[in-house]
């Protein structure tokens, strides 16, 4: 049996919990509303659980068109998935980027500043907006929303496995905040994965993910322990970075499905070059 598609894992708001999807449109930004939306601190620059580890316990659901958030000690509260481009244009900062953006309303700068305890506001990417790709590892043409850098993550169910006993733990997929999970591979086949196909859609895999402190975040606490990354030091450190998945771009806009068979196109050295 070919490798194939597990899990597809979308992020509606930088930094809070995912949705698992059993089938998701891919625009030409990435996954459809994959980190449309980011908090801001005041002087514009987003926020993610590397500052406030507490943004984990913030859940995200799609309840027709609408995104319902939960929170510890909070009421929910229901966000258009249809942003009007009335709110104040704000220019933000993410990483080196600074990226247009709009902000959503007041009762959401207030909910999420309560519940984080810091003054914070809501903004969401609108479609005209444009998001470069690094050049270095991308077509002029690619965009992405609000990620770190590249629309996509993938990471294989047999790697996620294997270092798990390495650690002789269960943590799960959730700490490593994939889109893409992929089943039925060796472990970190996908290093050495350069251009693949999932369904009808082709996939370039540029460069590895290098990890922050969010791994060592629970997820289900906001708790900071010290694995995975002691483990990834030992075992995924290259260059001074530990590496775990690969980021990916699209060729293609079109619709994923779990279960989308993988066929591997194009294959290269490890990246990075590690022993397994």
């Amino acid at each position: 049996m070919p490798a194939f598609l597990s899990e597809i894992i979308i992020y509606p708001i930088k930094s809070l919990a995912g949705i698992s999807v059993k089938h998701w449109q891919i625009n030409e930004k990435g996954l459809l509303y994959d980190r449309k939306w980011m908090l801001i601190d005041e002087n514009n620059k987003f926020l993610s659980q590397r500052r406030l580890p507490e943004m984990a316990l913030i859940t995200t659901a799609m309840v027709n068109n609408t995104l319902v958030l939960s929170a510890p000690s909070m009421e929910d509260i229901t966000l258009s998935l249809n942003n009007s481009n009335d709110g104040e244009e704000v220019i933000t900062e993410i990483w080196r980027d600074q990226c247009p953006a709009r902000c959503v309303s007041t009762a959401m700068d207030q909910w999420f500043s309560q519940c984080l305890k810091t003054p914070c506001r809501l903004v969401y990417q609108p479609e005209m907006v444009t998001r470069p790709v690094d050049p270095r590892y991308a077509k002029a043409t690619d965009k992405v929303y609000f990620s770190d850098g590249f629309p996509f993550l993938i990471i294989s169910e047999a790697s996620l496995k294997s270092l798990n006993e390495a650690m002789r733990l269960e943590l799960t997929m959730a700490r490593f905040r994939p889109n893409l999970v992929i089943a039925n591979c060796d472990a970190y086949a996908e290093d050495t994965w350069r251009k693949i196909s999932v369904g009808e859609i082709n996939f370039r895999l540029p460069k590895p993910c290098s990890r922050c402190s969010v791994p060592a975040i629970n997820p289900i606490s906001a708790e900071i322990t010290k694995e995975p990354l002691t483990t990834l030091s030992r075992l995924r450190k290259w260059q001074h970075k530990v590496y775990f998945g690969q980021n990916a771009l699209h060729d293609e806009t079109g619709v994923l499905i779990l279960g989308d068979s993988l066929v591997i196109n194009e294959m290269g050295k490890a990246q990075p070059p590690l022993l397994t």
